[in-house]
């Protein structure tokens, strides 16, 4: 994004520079005026605090009226190949869906101008150039939906999703049942996660994230496996283990956890609860269970 925005104002300095060395006053000022707020899109977008997409759509604008500024008042002189520019700096700005519904509103305004040049046969250049462009923004979308679909880790922390832990789950309560070996799952909610981001936003809320996570995975072994069942929710699956071993982990992640203090929530604070699957007990059940208990701790709920 710094990229094309240093490169827009380049290209707009020079653009101004060379009508007043070439004389074209009457073109001169509005492109002096929107290099000047090129500028400002910069330095907003080398800013904080500032919505990105408001540099972003100045920017635009500013090479949309630069173009065509040109387009109206010497059609004759402009090349097509300007029409373009635009259209490739929407395509980079906006996401997909805006970017299209934009340059399609614009189209009648392209082949008006179009007309006035006498050159039709460019409007099937900026129709490809349109559609080659949105290709490849398609194709990225495409690939982030099938990795969001595929990939097993939670996007916001250092866990499994939700599918993936239950299957992953699914696969041990198999294994630990053919092999007659004990199993447990830690069930961890965080009552600081919502407080946390009403006060201070979404930010101290990936901190609670992390820290627990990294937490969790350094006192743990390497095959217990932490998943996130919800927002503020985790479940630790512990793969051979005994409820006396599951105590035992969670005083150990208790004591880990309750050392940790951050600048925004101060000492972190988790509620941890053993379970083990019953005797017999077939696994949609024992989910059922899990998530009735965690859905209860998130409620402050006693325990049944």
């Amino acid at each position: 994004m710094t990229i094309t925005h240093v490169s827009s104002l380049f290209l707009m300095i020079t653009y101004t520079t060379w009508l007043y060395v070439i004389g074209y006053y009457s073109f001169f000022f509005m492109p002096a005026f929107l290099t000047l707020l090129a500028l400002s899109a910069l330095l907003m977008h080398i800013g904080q605090g500032i919505n990105p997409y408001i540099p972003r759509l100045l920017l635009l604008g500013c090479l949309y009226l630069v173009v065509g500024q040109a387009a109206f008042q010497s059609s004759s002189d402009t090349s097509p190949l300007w029409f373009g520019l635009p259209i490739a700096v929407s395509m980079i700005f906006l996401p997909l869906i805006p970017a299209l519904a934009l340059n399609i509103l614009l189209l009648p305004i392209w082949w008006w101008l179009l007309t006035q040049s006498g050159d039709m046969e460019d409007w099937k250049n900026i129709l490809t150039l349109l559609l080659l462009l949105a290709l490849p923004r398609w194709e990225h979308l495409r690939r982030q939906a099938l990795l969001f679909a595929t990939d097993p880790n939670d996007s916001e922390c250092n866990a499994y999703q939700s599918d993936a832990l239950k299957e992953r789950l699914r696969n041990e309560y198999q294994r630990s049942s053919i092999l007659g070996n004990r199993l447990a799952v830690l069930v961890i909610h965080l009552p600081q996660f919502d407080m946390a981001g009403e006060q201070f936003g979404r930010k101290a809320q990936l901190t609670l994230l992390e820290t627990l996570c990294n937490e969790v995975n350094d006192s743990c072994r390497d095959h217990d496996l932490l998943g996130r069942a919800s927002q503020a929710t985790f479940w630790l699956v512990l793969p051979d283990t005994s409820e006396s071993g599951a105590l035992l982990v969670r005083e150990r992640l208790k004591h880990s956890l309750s050392c940790c203090v951050l600048v925004e929530t101060g000492q972190l604070v988790a509620d941890i609860v053993a379970y083990l699957p019953r005797h017999q007990e077939v696994f949609h059940l024992f989910i059922q269970r899990l998530e009735e208990r965690s859905h209860a701790i998130a409620k402050s709920l006693p325990e049944t």
